[in-house]
């Protein structure tokens, strides 16, 4: 008898799975590292609250404060500032002070990004959400 997981069950050994596979519970299994991808995965907010502390203690000089990570550095302005405090520069190119639209916001991490550049600093493992 074939399970639900017929692909799963060919290309991996048991191990990568968890929980049971007695079909009662009608519940596909997930190979484990899917799992560890899911979007509510423990270890992420785990890391998702270590980073917004961690920007936050060093936005306290400016008296700014991150409380979601995407919303929050998406204008770019609190990036901005985070990188000025870090590197003890100003930025290279003037950013809009009030981004009201959307081409101003991606200015603006541009001008953050481009400064990360200027300074030689490189970004690795990083991934856009879809």
């Amino acid at each position: 008898m074939m399970s639900n997981n017929t692909y799963y069950d060919q290309q991996l050994p048991s191990q990568y799975y968890q929980g049971t596979d007695n079909g009662e519970d009608g519940d596909e299994e997930m190979p484990a590292t899917e799992k560890d991808l899911a979007e509510d995965a423990p270890w992420k907010k785990i890391q998702q609250n270590t980073f917004t502390r961690w920007c936050n203690e060093h936005l306290k000089c400016l008296n700014r404060k991150i409380l979601d990570l995407q919303k929050d550095l998406s204008d770019g302005l609190k990036l901005i500032g985070l990188l000025e405090v870090l590197s003890q520069k100003k930025m290279y190119r003037k950013y809009h002070s009030r981004p009201n639209f959307r081409q101003m916001k991606l200015e603006n991490v541009s001008v953050a990004l481009e400064f990360l550049e200027r300074e030689h600093i490189k970004l690795v493992s990083i991934v856009p959400p879809l």
